[in-house]
């Protein structure tokens, strides 16, 4: 009897290592970050597949696509809402996660917004009326409706939108390829960058003189601010900053990538693809292996790295490039 029980017991543990050990094996495939695929092979493929021509803002249009669809069918599927071991326990790739999405939602503002409208009077498409939204659902409900089934609406929205965007029968459908639509998706990509940029370099910690009504002296602001302010990430956050950056800029790759074809036209008029090509260099950097197994984030110049510094650095070349096109796309 006794050794009936120590044979359970036994058996009881050794069932439970090999439990734990298969969620570590499986959490540590699931936590990969996807790798940089081919924009243009994607697109030409796509068009193959599903018999369309290849037109104006079909690369931009089948990459957003393609960028939303990686998102959710990765290994591991979509993690950021999962309850269940191991996607409750890896949080780095539901970061990654939603840096990916803002990108997403930020281009599906801007196609329906501006690209897709020939002025700020005419109607909007409506199947990106239908994807804008979509897009923008809760990233981490799990049921009632679970985030994924709301994302592939979205996706089926943008497929839509694709698809009459190749009828030459139908002329509602349009993606204008100017240097204004380009500069008003560009601006939020600058906003987007130079807050990562800030939350990354917080992470030593930084005394900074408050700037926000600098530039205007009838400027005011709803409370009083200090003159300087602190400014530090807090130790818990540091890898989820680190990892939401990273999934922003793997999105903004190959949405740029895209768009340098789309818009080929505009940035050569404007002696600007060269500009582009820089920003894309530069986000390119930050997809670099992460040889530590945990984000490292010594001081400044301290006698440990800091991953975060590094990425910022990476990212505020980025912006500063983005910044110079816009101004580019605005002259003459």
């Amino acid at each position: 009897m006794e050794n009936s029980m120590h044979l359970k017991s036994k058996s009881i543990i050794t069932a439970a290592v090999v439990i734990f050990l298969l969620l570590l094996i499986l959490g540590w495939y699931w936590s990969r970050e996807p790798s940089i695929f081919d924009v243009q092979a994607r697109a030409e493929t796509r068009a193959e597949q599903d018999g369309l021509p290849i037109v104006t803002g079909f690369l931009t249009t089948a990459t957003l696509i393609e960028v939303a669809e990686t998102l959710l069918d990765k290994p591991g599927g979509y993690i950021s809402n999962d309850v269940t071991p191991p996607g409750i326990v890896i949080d780095n790739i539901g970061n990654w996660e939603f840096g990916v999405i803002v990108q997403i939602r930020d281009l599906a503002r801007a196609l329906r917004n501006d690209i897709s409208r020939s002025q700020s009077q005419s109607t909007a498409d409506p199947d990106l009326e239908v994807a804008e939204p979509q897009f923008n659902f809760d990233s981490e409900s799990w049921l009632f409706p679970p985030t994924e089934n709301e994302y592939r609406q979205g996706i089926d929205a943008l497929e839509s939108y694709l698809k009459r965007l190749t009828d030459s029968g139908e002329q509602k459908a349009q993606f204008y390829a100017r240097a204004d639509n380009l500069r008003e998706w560009l601006k939020l990509i600058e906003v987007r960058l130079g807050s990562l940029s800030q939350r990354l370099s917080a992470s030593v910690g930084q005394e900074r003189v408050n700037t926000d009504l600098a530039g205007d002296t009838e400027a005011t602001q709803s409370t009083q601010t200090p003159s300087t302010l602190t400014v530090k990430t807090p130790w818990l956050e540091l890898d989820d900053v680190f990892y939401e950056a990273r999934g922003a800029t793997w999105a903004l790759i190959h949405l740029l990538k895209a768009a340098e074809i789309d818009f080929a036209q505009v940035l050569a008029k404007k002696n600007a693809t060269v500009s582009l090509r820089q920003i894309i260099r530069e986000l390119e950097a930050t997809q670099q292996t992460m040889w530590s197994p945990i984000v490292l984030n010594g001081s400044g110049f301290g006698f440990v790295a800091n991953h975060s510094l590094t990425l910022a650095s990476y990212i505020s070349r980025a912006n500063a490039a983005v910044i110079d096109l816009r101004s580019l796309l605005s002259q003459g």
